[in-house]
């Protein structure tokens, strides 16, 4: 073989193999710890009986930064939840209690009362008594990265999700892994940062400071009602989030035991894997602020098992 046919060879070869790294392969391991915690998780709502949502028309393109979008979807993304099951259910609850803790624009610092500590407390215990979560810390003492001792796996968390740290430069302790991820914040009045979470963007909506603009989505994979994660677009408090992403329904231990495992099953400060949940399959990121989250949040790729029958075929 000559030389230059050999090299040839080696391009396409390097090509190739580029096309097939452009996603990272489906992390087996990770997904059967999730699909454990997906089963135990007991206080998911039901799409249809505890939830309804109407997903409505495609998002269209929206820069980073912009104040005007069009609105492809007339009607709310929730036309109704399970207010009982939210206000009966002790995660829920209690996690319902910290969402008006923090200063929405980063820069603000953070002023922590007493009363929103032991709120803060209350939300911990109530997700350590979870079978979820209990789960979660059994495989994370397996892998040697989470202590047997409680009290130490509570602090753990603690750390992860609620140390408040510098998210923008010279300004006090202004945000934490839990407002980015849960509450969501807004940057310079101009620029949505974080907000992942379902249960926030339905009482945000509810009361008339956010609304959905459609969803995002490749074109031979539409969303329906009974996804569980969902990419959208959405403004609040007239500030646009060009391209969001949310699991809908899930309890908030799941959430937090989920990204709890990828934060501390790497080390890198930004970690993408790609995980086989239920019928979806999806990228999980990750980015750390050093000891602490810096955001995570779910990417659906494909949903209703499509990403199954494509592998079929």
């Amino acid at each position: 073989m000559s030389a230059r046919l050999f090299c040839g060879f080696l391009l396409l070869a390097v090509f190739l193999s580029g096309l097939n790294g452009s996603r990272p392969a489906v992390n087996q391991e990770l997904s059967a710890i999730l699909n454990e915690l997906w089963s135990l998780d007991v206080n998911r709502m039901t799409p249809g009986i505890d939830y309804t949502i109407s997903v409505q028309g495609r998002a269209s393109f929206v820069s980073q930064g912009s104040l005007t979008v069009q609105d492809h979807a007339s009607q709310p993304l929730f036309s109704n939840v399970n207010e009982s099951k939210l206000r009966n259910v002790t995660t829920f609850s209690s996690f319902m209690t910290l969402l008006d803790n923090y200063e929405r624009s980063t820069g603000v610092t953070e002023q922590v009362t007493t009363e929103e500590l032991t709120e803060l407390d209350l939300f911990l215990d109530a997700v350590l008594e979870t079978k979820v979560m209990k789960r979660a810390h059994q495989y994370l003492v397996r892998k040697g990265q989470s202590s047997s001792d409680l009290r130490l796996f509570k602090k753990q968390l603690n750390l992860i999700w609620f140390h408040l740290y510098h998210r923008q430069r010279n300004t006090g302790l202004d945000s934490s892994g839990f407002e980015h991820v849960f509450v969501g914040e807004t940057k310079s009045g101009t620029e949505i940062i974080g907000f992942h979470n379902w249960v926030q963007f339905y009482l945000q909506e509810k009361n008339q400071h956010l609304d959905y603009k459609g969803y995002k989505a490749r074109e031979h994979d539409l969303p329906d009602q009974d996804d569980h994660v969902l990419n959208l677009q959405f403004s609040w408090h007239g500030v646009v989030k060009p391209v969001g992403s949310a699991f809908i329904g899930t309890s908030p231990e799941f959430e937090m035991a989920v990204f709890t495992i990828v934060f501390l099953m790497n080390t890198e400060r930004s970690t993408t894997v790609v995980v086989n949940i239920d019928q979806c399959q999806m990228e999980l990121v990750v980015i750390r602020h050093g000891r602490s989250l810096g955001t995570a949040y779910p990417k659906l790729l494909s949903s209703n098992g499509r990403h199954v029958r494509q592998h079929a075929h």
